[in-house]
């Protein structure tokens, strides 16, 4: 069977999660979409505040940083998953010339 995501770039096209969430980061599953064929991912505010606020997983860190403003710990989760989620995608990056990734 021919893997979709990868059929689609063979058309000069790109298929991008619009979904970022520290688990899959954490737990291997983006980088499994990457190898799938996952070319990018997009992160607006709406997306933080769904990963954030219907999980656990970011209970540790909030608990660590009480002492900021909540906007303050908006932007540093933020940071931390974009940061990390463009580590992983800096080799599509690399390959495409700064296309994707």
């Amino acid at each position: 069977m021919t893997n979709p995501l990868m059929a689609i770039q063979a058309h000069g096209q790109s298929a991008w999660m619009d979904y970022i969430h520290r688990k899959d980061i954490n737990n291997g599953e983006r980088q499994r979409q990457i190898e799938e064929g996952v070319l990018g991912v997009t992160s607006n505010p709406s997306i933080f505040q769904k990963a954030i606020g219907e999980s656990d997983t970011y209970d540790e860190a909030i608990n660590e940083m009480l002492y900021l403003y909540p906007h303050e710990i908006y932007e540093e989760l933020a940071i931390e998953d974009i940061q990390a989620a463009a580590d992983l995608f800096r080799p599509v990056y690399d390959k495409t010339k700064g296309i994707d990734g």
